[in-house]
C-alpha cells in the first residue's frame, strides 16, 4: 500500500494514463479521434456502490470494480493539482467518519447527507466517497477493459465455449420437459379413443369455452365489418360511417396470428401504445412502453420519445415549478400514472395477452395513464456506446436493474405526466429489483416518488424449487466454471433465435412444456386458447451475470434471500425473538403519538430498527403472495 501511494505520488500522470486505457471504450491512440471522444475522465457513483465511467463525450460506461474507480478518481485529483478538502493525506473517509465531521447522522440516506460529489468545478473527485467492501450478496462486477486482441480472443472463446455446453444444457432441458410430458399426453389419447373429452376435467372448462366461443364470434364480426368499410370505400362513402361510436373502438382483429407485438393487442381492444427509449445512468436505452386511448389522447413526436440524457429526476422536476401535466391529454381527462414492470426472462408482453381482461388493458380502461416498463436488452439489446459483442455489455445483475433501470423509468413516467408520484406494478423478478432499489442502502429517495407498490409474486426468499438438480448444479459450479459453460454475454441466446424462426403455435406449445418442467406449475388455471399468446413475449435476453447472481454459488441460491445473508437473517430472527418483551413493554407506557428517534429505541438504546432493509422514505407495500409458487417467495 505504502509502495503503491508513493508511486502515485512520484509518477501520477503516467498511472493516470493507464488507468484511463483500462477505462475507455477503445484503446487510446493519439491519431484516433472516436478512441479520444470515447476516453474514460471520471467516475461517478450513482450510490456509494454503484460507480459509473464517464466518457469524453459525455457518455457512460457500466459497472466497474470501486478500486478502479476510486482510483481514477484519485490520479485525476492528483493530476489537476487538486486537494482533498481538508484530508492532508489524500486518503479516502468512510461515510461514517465524513457524517461524524459533519455533524450528521451516520445512518441518514446517503443521496441527501454523506454520498454527494461536490458541485464545485475545482472539487476533488475523491470527495464521492465509496465504501471499501462489498455486500456478500452484490460482490463486485468482474472488470472488461477496453478491446485488445487477447481480450476479443477471451471473449470468443467464452462465446464458443458456450454456445456449445449452454445448448447441451438447454437440450437437457428440453428433454426432460418432453419426457415428463408423455403420461399426460398418453392419458389425453386414451380418453380421446374412449370418447372422453379430457379438457372437461379443467377447473374452468365452462368459462374457457365460453372465451373461445366469444372470441370467434368477434373474429367472424371482423371480417364482417371489414367487407363493410371495403364496400363503403369502394363506393365512396366515409369508412368511419358505421352508425355507432363505441368508446374503444378496435383497429385490428381477426384471427390471432400470434405475433411478438405489444401494439397489434392493444388495437385489438381499442387502445393503441408508443414506445419511449429511457436512458439509465449507466448508458443502456430501455423501452417504455405508454398505453392510450387514440380517441382521447394526442401521439407524441418521435423526436419526442427518443431518448433523454442519462440523468433522473433533473434539477426542473424537482424544483416541481417547471413540471407541467402532459398536454397530450385534454385537461378534464388527466389520468393517474401506473407503471408496471416484468418478471424474469419476461417483456411487458406479458401484462397485455389477455384481451380485455389483461391487467395492463383492464387498468387502461378503468381510469389510469398505464405505462409498461422493459428492463436492459429485452428483445433488442441497445446501449449509447458498447455493442452486442462487448461482454461490458453484458457486465450487469439485478442490483443495476434496480439502481439504474427502476429509477431511470420512473424520472421519465413523472416527467412526461408531471405527476409528482405514480402506482408501481411489479411481477417476480420486478419485484425484486424495486426491493433491491428502495432498500436505505441503495436508493431509498425512489420511495417519495411512489404512492403504493403492488408487488405479484414477490421473489425476496427462495423455494423448495431452488433445491432441483439442474438450479443445484448451476449453483455448486465454480464462478468460472460458470462463466466457460453460460458464457459472459448473453445467457443461452438460442432460446431468442428459436423464439424468431419457430411458428407461434409450436413455440408456445414448447415454451409451456419448458417452463412447466422448470417450474414445477401447470395451465390448469389458465385460459388454454390463449396459452401460445402468453409465450410470445418470453424469453428475452438477459445477461449471463444476472442468471449468475439468480442461481450461481455466491449470491440469491445460496444466501436464499435477495438482501440479508444466512447470517444475518439468523442474527434478525434471534433479534426479534429477544426485543418481543422490550417492544411491548416500550408500547404500553409510551405517550400518544410519541415517536422513537430514528435508529434508537427505549432507554436510549439501539433499535432493532437499525438492521431494517428500509427506512422512512419506503412507500406503501401491498403483496400478492402465490400459494403454489414454489420458486420464490
Amino acid at each position: 500500500m505504502i509502495a503503491a501511494a508513493s508511486e502515485e505520488s512520484s509518477n501520477p500522470s503516467s498511472l493516470y494514463s493507464n488507468q484511463v486505457e483500462t477505462l475507455s471504450l477503445l484503446p487510446q491512440d493519439r491519431n484516433n479521434p472516436e478512441a479520444a471522444s470515447s476516453a474514460a475522465v471520471k467516475a461517478i457513483f450513482i450510490t456509494p456502490r454503484d460507480p459509473v465511467i464517464e466518457t469524453a463525450n459525455g457518455g457512460r460506461l457500466p459497472a466497474v470494480p470501486l478500486t478502479e474507480a476510486e482510483k481514477l478518481n484519485r490520479l485525476k485529483d492528483k493530476v489537476e493539482h487538486r486537494g482533498s478538502e481538508g484530508n492532508e493525506h489524500g486518503s479516502w473517509k468512510t461515510t461514517t467518519e465524513l457524517a461524524m465531521e459533519q455533524g450528521v447522522d451516520a445512518g441518514a440516506t446517503v443521496d441527501d447527507q454523506t454520498f454527494a460529489q461536490s458541485p464545485k468545478a475545482a472539487a476533488p473527485l475523491r470527495s464521492a466517497i465509496p465504501p471499501t467492501e462489498t455486500h456478500p450478496l452484490f460482490p463486485q462486477m468482474p472488470l472488461y477493459g477496453p478491446p485488445t486482441l487477447l481480450r476479443n480472443l477471451q471473449s470468443f472463446g467464452f462465446r464458443l465455449s458456450s454456445a456449445i455446453l449452454s445448448l447441451a444444457f438447454l437440450g437437457t432441458i428440453v428433454l426432460g420437459a418432453l419426457f415428463t410430458s408423455l403420461p399426460p399426453l398418453l392419458q389425453h389419447v386414451y380418453l380421446r379413443l374412449t370418447f372422453r373429452n379430457p379438457d372437461s376435467r379443467r377447473p374452468f372448462y365452462e368459462e374457457e369455452k365460453r372465451r373461445m366461443k366469444a372470441r370467434r364470434e368477434s373474429a367472424r364480426a371482423w371480417k364482417r365489418q371489414r367487407r363493410r368499410h371495403t364496400s363503403f370505400s369502394n363506393q365512396g362513402h366515409d369508412e368511419g360511417c358505421t352508425g355507432h361510436e363505441d368508446e374503444y373502438e378496435p383497429t385490428e382483429g381477426g384471427r390471432d396470428p400470434l405475433v411478438c407485438d405489444l401494439g397489434y393487442y392493444a388495437r385489438r381492444v381499442g387502445l393503441d401504445v408508443e414506445e419511449f427509449s429511457v436512458l439509465t445512468e449507466d448508458g443502456f436505452i430501455i423501452s417504455l412502453w405508454h398505453i392510450y386511448n387514440p380517441k382521447e389522447y394526442a401521439r407524441t413526436s418521435p423526436r419526442h420519445r427518443d431518448r433523454d440524457e442519462p440523468t433522473v429526476f433533473p434539477k426542473s422536476y424537482l424544483d416541481n415549478r417547471n413540471v407541467t401535466p402532459s398536454q397530450q391529454y385534454p385537461p378534464s381527462k388527466q389520468k393517474y400514472p401506473v407503471l408496471l414492470v416484468h418478471g424474469l426472462l419476461q417483456s411487458v408482453g406479458a401484462y397485455c395477452t389477455n384481451d380485455d381482461d389483461s391487467l395492463a388493458f383492464y387498468l387502461a380502461k378503468s381510469g389510469y395513464d398505464v405505462w409498461l416498463g422493459n428492463n436492459r436488452h429485452g428483445f433488442h439489446p441497445r446501449h449509447q456506446m458498447l455493442t452486442y459483442n462487448d461482454p461490458r455489455m453484458w457486465n450487469w445483475n439485478i442490483r443495476q436493474m434496480g439502481v439504474m433501470d427502476f429509477p431511470a423509468l420512473i424520472s421519465r413516467v413523472l416527467s412526461e405526466t408531471g405527476f409528482p408520484k405514480l402506482g408501481l406494478v411489479c411481477h417476480s423478478q420486478g419485484t425484486t429489483e424495486a426491493f433491491v432499489a428502495l432498500a436505505k442502502e441503495q436508493r431509498p429517495e425512489l420511495g417519495s416518488k411512489i404512492s403504493v407498490f403492488c408487488a405479484l409474486a414477490p421473489a425476496v426468499y427462495a423455494g423448495p424449487l431452488i433445491g432441483k438438480m439442474y438450479f443445484k448444479f448451476m449453483r455448486i459450479i465454480s464462478p468460472s466454471m460458470f462463466r466457460l459453460i453460460f458464457g459472459v454475454h448473453a445467457f443461452i441466446p438460442f432460446m431468442m433465435t428459436m423464439h424468431r424462426w419457430l411458428p407461434g403455435s409450436l413455440y408456445g406449445a414448447l415454451g409451456y412444456r419448458v417452463f412447466s418442467f422448470l417450474f414445477d406449475w401447470s395451465d390448469a388455471r389458465w385460459d388454454r386458447g390463449l396459452r401460445n399468446r402468453m409465450f410470445q413475449f418470453a424469453p428475452v435476453y438477459v445477461s449471463a451475470e444476472s442468471m449468475r447472481w439468480w442461481l450461481g454459488r455466491e449470491c440469491f441460491a445460496s444466501q436464499k434471500c435477495i438482501l440479508a445473508t444466512r447470517e444475518e437473517g439468523r442474527r434478525e430472527e434471534e433479534e426479534d425473538e429477544g426485543n418481543d418483551a422490550a417492544i411491548e413493554d416500550f408500547f404500553d407506557h409510551c405517550n400518544p403519538h410519541q415517536t422513537e428517534e430514528r435508529g434508537q429505541g427505549p432507554e436510549g438504546k439501539k433499535w432493532r430498527g437499525r438492521n431494517a432493509w428500509y427506512d422512512e422514505q419506503v412507500p406503501p407495500f401491498a403483496l400478492w403472495v402465490a400459494g403454489s409458487d414454489e420458486l420464490v417467495d
